[in-house]
């Protein structure tokens, strides 16, 4: 399976052409905890220095966004690495004097690099935010162009400039943002270069006499399932070369998102926000290095050996239960333990490899480390009690009157509680997918490795007992989630569909728990 996973994919073009450069990318020198949304953080000069002298080795331009937060900086030191042009952002807002502040500091830097600076970005889906309207934002266009002697542009969704066509008559040239992955009816990577194309083709229709450039376009490495549009990083380097190809053949010009991946945008867009980039955020290492062969998990082996680990454990976990035992279990019991050893054993590097990739601040890193730690803990403690005959414990059993789970051993005590932290974070994010669900992660992975075991322990529920509560309501959640999320995140969805199956199983084992009778 896992030779499956990781099987390489080698691309007839590389994503990043050794003997071409990119013809720009869009560009935020944030690291680590650095983000945009603190006002008052700046970014010093010698960070800029380092990734604009690598940034010059693989493209001619770089695409700003603002000049807030140290980014003023960018075309001085554009000027010094030597041979890189800089699309200067204007970033615009509600906030007409912040506004005002940021036009006159760019008509100054244009003034004072004019080698460097090769057009001006007069806002940036300012439209699409809603924080301004189209008649303020065409006059802020044709100030700053009544100020600069190089060609004034401003950047939004393709959608809204159909929208608001009135701002093409103030520009000297339309950028567009094309993001098949987000857009209203997701595109599959297969198709998103194609895709691209047809918008700028309907685009420049609708927009004779000036140039299209593409400001946006790219794939995520990383995140949910949206319909049928996977973030991976083979599907990354696939759309991103198969984008540039057509640039190549067609003779248009196109911006990527993005240089670096950008963690702090994870608190705004989730897990797939913080991964567009060409290099990653922590080692700013280039993501494709030309000639390599791209791999979803290019940590592999260690990922099969740990998983093959945990199969052996589990195995070995319910051997030693057998061998303390004067009866040998049943068949069913040993396909029971065969589930639940595989099952851990092929998603253990899967969910290993999503907690470190979606656990974003220390809430996510203990919701999704305490799920995983469950679901291993859970998968041993499972066969050891499916051999022994003995049933899941329940809620009831962990936390009921005094005296229900008196005879519960340590070990089933262990299990009990795999099995409430299994249902607590799963009931979290059963409900998250049915009211937020837009920038949540699918834990499909990880809930399966718990959720398997468990339901193995049907084959020795007790024929008599009363339902719990607890039990009753959480299968309800879970059951009526399932529905909801199938339906809403659609058939193409196999994220949502394994995660909704995984729902429903757990729904099913949960239904049929039977607690203990307690004497009046």
């Amino acid at each position: 399976m896992w030779w499956w996973l990781a099987t390489p994919v080698t691309l007839a073009r590389a994503p990043i052409d050794p003997d071409a450069k990119l013809q720009c990318v869009s560009y935020a020198p944030f690291r680590g905890s650095q983000t945009p949304l603190q006002s008052t953080a700046r970014i010093d000069a010698e960070q800029i220095e380092q990734d604009l002298t690598q940034l010059a080795k693989i493209t001619d331009c770089v695409r700003t966004y603002s000049i807030e937060n140290g980014l003023d900086q960018v075309p001085g030191i554009a000027a010094k690495v030597g041979g890189l042009k800089v699309m200067q952002g204007v970033w615009l807002g509600s906030d007409r004097l912040k506004n005002l502040n940021q036009i006159s500091t760019v008509v100054r830097l244009t003034k004072q690099y004019p080698e460097v600076i090769t057009s001006v970005v007069v806002g940036n889906e300012v439209l699409l935010r809603g924080e301004m309207t189209t008649s303020d934002l065409a006059a802020s266009i044709r100030a700053v162009k009544a100020q600069v002697a190089v060609p004034v542009t401003y950047a939004d969704v393709w959608e809204f400039w159909l929208r608001n066509r009135e701002i093409y008559d103030a520009v000297d040239f339309i950028t567009i943002h094309i993001l098949p992955y987000w857009e209203d009816f997701p595109i599959r990577a297969k198709f998103a270069a194609a895709h691209v194309d047809s918008i700028r083709q309907q685009m420049a229709v609708a927009f004779p006499g000036k140039e299209i450039l593409i400001g946006e376009t790219g794939w995520p490495s990383e995140g949910r399932m949206r319909e049928g549009a996977l973030p991976s990083r083979t599907n990354q380097a696939r759309v991103v070369s198969e984008i540039l190809l057509l640039a190549k053949q067609e003779s248009f010009r196109v911006n990527l998102i993005e240089a670096y991946d950008q963690p702090w945008k994870r608190q705004l867009e989730g897990t797939v926000g913080g991964y567009w980039g060409m290099y990653n955020a922590a080692q700013r290492a280039l993501k494709y290095p030309p000639g390599v062969p791209i791999s979803n998990f290019p940590l592999w082996k260690w990922q099969m050996g740990a998983g093959m680990g945990l199969s052996l454990i589990v195995f070995v976990s319910a051997w030693l239960t057998t061998s303390r035992r004067p009866w040998t279990p049943r068949l069913s019991s040993w396909i029971a333990v065969f589930l639940s050893a595989t099952t851990a054993g092929i998603l253990l590097g899967i969910a290993a490899d999503k907690m470190f990739y979606e656990s974003y601040g220390i809430g996510g890193w203990l919701q999704w480390g305490a799920l995983l730690a469950a679901a291993v803990v859970g998968s041993v403690l499972s066969v050891n009690a499916v051999v022994s005959g003995r049933p899941l414990p329940t809620l009831l059993d962990m936390f009921g009157p005094r005296g229900a789970g008196a005879s519960l051993s340590l070990s089933m005590w262990c299990l009990g509680a795999c099995l409430a932290v299994t249902a607590v974070i799963g009931s979290e994010t059963a409900l998250g997918f049915v009211f937020d669900p837009r920038y949540r992660d699918f834990p499909y992975a990880t809930f399966s490795m718990a959720v398997v075991p468990f339901a193995s322990l049907l084959l020795n529920r007790p024929s008599g007992g009363a339902r719990p509560i607890a039990e009753s309501v959480f299968a309800g959640i879970f059951a009526a989630s399932a529905v909801y999320i199938g339906f809403n995140e659609g058939r193409d969805n196999w994220q949502s569909l394994w995660t909704c199956a995984t729902y429903l199983l757990f729904a099913v084992t949960l239904w049929r728990a039977r607690g203990v009778q307690i004497p009046k």
